[in-house]
């Protein structure tokens, strides 16, 4: 059986709490849903604002490979002739071949929120999708609160989908909108309605009992064709279906039609995408495309992954365009060092003295707060330096910061370091917008003239975390730096109750690093 995959990223996930796409966005992510391969894009509501309506007049020029564009509408209002109907004008002057319809299935939302008759409802669904009909619009009709609806009066909810089928709709989209059914009220209410009615069904969830994934699968299940959701799950409250989760596990797990038309192996790029747009920080632990999906840590775990991955990965992560990561920590046995050793090109399969010494060395380092985890970098130095083919670049006799703040201005910080390189010593100042800013340029102004090299590193991310509050403003700190090159990108951390301290720890292994790439780059 064919699944079709319908995003609404564009219109439900819109409405998202701190989500706001703007008219360039929603045409770059129409772009890059349609090289992703996904069957239908609900690009908005015309009806309802000016962006989406001339979203509508842009997408066409963009020169889409397989995805149908849809716009979205409700019914007409009450008393209210279709051809003068507003959402009418706007979703026809969108001019898109699919439309979605909206339209109240709930006897309660009939009454309390349109507070019209339930004949009157029934009548404009049935003028509204008539009037589409005529116009040539394949229509996909949007049963709202279907489930709640069907569970307080179903016969009023199954009167609801008879009229929108004798109407002419194309498709029947149960809609379960305040997420608050049950996987298997959903299949069961699915199923009744299957046998009720000859037309398609689709399924269009949302995520309030943390229930959106499984009702659209068990929906599916039940005989639905098509399944609505958005890219991260974004949408309303709780948000709407995941579709990063849906369509993997429709075509891997399910066994479903679609491998032939989606690049599975795209769904991690886009699940990030989706994010850079929406300006979120991703979710490491999301199913499948998140960072911790094919993570691990415990010693136990990676013994076995290194034998057989299937022993615990359900997928090889490279299907839906992941990756295999082992973590490095507390937890960590043997088998977890020298599969991070391989993995960072570091032969020391045959040094079980080393290895023994990076693993106790690494336990120690964690006890004291620090966190192997995001700082690869600095486990890299570690290993190396257990291996005796690490030296040292400088050292430090010792630095000086200051922090200047006068009432009007802004604060202004200054460092002045004394560094040892060889024989020779050099002492600078360093001026920035912070304390560790002005340490980091005193450094690498004392150390460009013996590596010039460094002139291409810059911090791109600093990151604090207090480890116990328990000693107030004398906690532990941890200070995790990310640096590049333009070319490599790398973390290094640094842990200590001073947190310029824990800085400046941080700040050498970043250095270090770089000039480890150099030299092995020269060998």
């Amino acid at each position: 059986m064919r699944i079709d995959f319908y995003d609404t990223t564009l219109r439900d996930g819109a409405q998202s709490e701190d989500i706001s796409f703007s008219l360039l966005d929603k045409l770059r992510i129409t772009e890059k849903l349609d090289e992703f391969g996904m069957d239908f894009i609900e690009g908005g509501w015309p009806g309802s604002n000016p962006k989406d309506l001339k979203y509508f007049g842009e997408v066409k020029k963009l020169p889409l490979k397989r995805t149908k564009i849809v716009a979205f509408s409700s019914t007409i209002r009450s008393g209210t002739r279709p051809e003068e109907d507003e959402s009418m004008i706007a979703v026809l002057e969108a001019d898109t071949r699919y439309v979605a319809v909206v339209g109240k299935s709930w006897d309660l939302h009939v009454r309390d929120a349109l507070k019209v008759s339930m004949e009157a409802n029934l009548k404009m669904i049935d003028e509204t999708i008539a009037h589409l009909k005529k116009r040539d619009r394949i229509v996909f009709f949007d049963a709202e609160h279907f489930f709640d609806g069907y569970r307080k009066n179903s016969q009023y909810a199954m009167k609801v989908l008879k009229t929108a089928e004798a109407a002419g709709a194309d498709m029947l989209v149960l809609c379960d909108t305040n997420g608050g059914s049950m996987p298997f009220d959903v299949a069961g209410m699915t199923e009744d309605v299957r046998k009720a009615v000859s037309l398609p069904l689709g399924i269009h969830a949302h995520n309030d009992t943390e229930s959106a994934v499984a009702n659209s699968i068990m929906a599916i299940k039940a005989g639905c064709t098509q399944v609505q959701g958005t890219i991260n799950g974004y949408g309303e409250r709780c948000g709407n279906a995941n579709l990063c989760s849906i369509i993997p596990n429709v075509i891997l797990k399910m066994g479903y039609g679609g491998s032939d038309r989606v690049h599975l192996e795209k769904l991690r790029e886009l699940s990030l995408f989706m994010d850079e747009m929406a300006n979120f920080i991703p979710d490491k632990h999301r199913a499948y495309v998140g960072d911790a999906a094919f993570a691990h840590k415990g010693g136990i775990h990676v013994s076995a992954v290194r034998k057989n991955p299937e022993t615990y990965e359900h997928i090889e992560p490279r299907l839906v365009g992941n990756r295999q990561r082992v973590l490095v920590s507390d937890l960590s046995g043997e088998s977890t060092i020298l599969y991070k050793a391989r993995e960072l090109g570091i032969d020391i399969e045959r040094e079980k003295k080393v290895v023994k010494e990076v693993l106790k060395k690494v336990k120690e380092l964690e006890h004291e707060g620090y966190q192997f985890e995001g700082a690869e970098g600095s486990l890299e130095l570690l290993m190396k330096r257990a291996l005796g083919v690490h030296k040292k670049y400088f050292d430090l006799i010792g630095f000086r910061v200051i922090v200047e703040k006068k009432e009007k201005d802004a604060s202004v910080s200054e460092a002045t370091i004394l560094v040892k390189v060889g024989e020779k010593v050099e002492h600078t100042a360093g001026m920035g917008r912070g304390p560790v800013h002005a340490l980091d340029n005193a450094l690498r102004k004392a150390l460009l003239k013996f590596y010039p090299a460094l002139e291409s590193v810059s911090l791109i991310d600093y990151k604090v975390r207090v480890l116990s509050s328990m000693d107030g403003t004398a906690s532990v700190t941890r200070v995790l730096i990310e640096s590049s090159d333009g070319k490599r990108t790398w973390e290094t951390l640094g842990v200590s109750e001073n947190i310029l301290e824990a800085s400046w720890l941080a700040l050498v292994d970043s250095i270090d690093y770089k000039l480890l790439l150099e030299e092995e780059k020269e060998r």
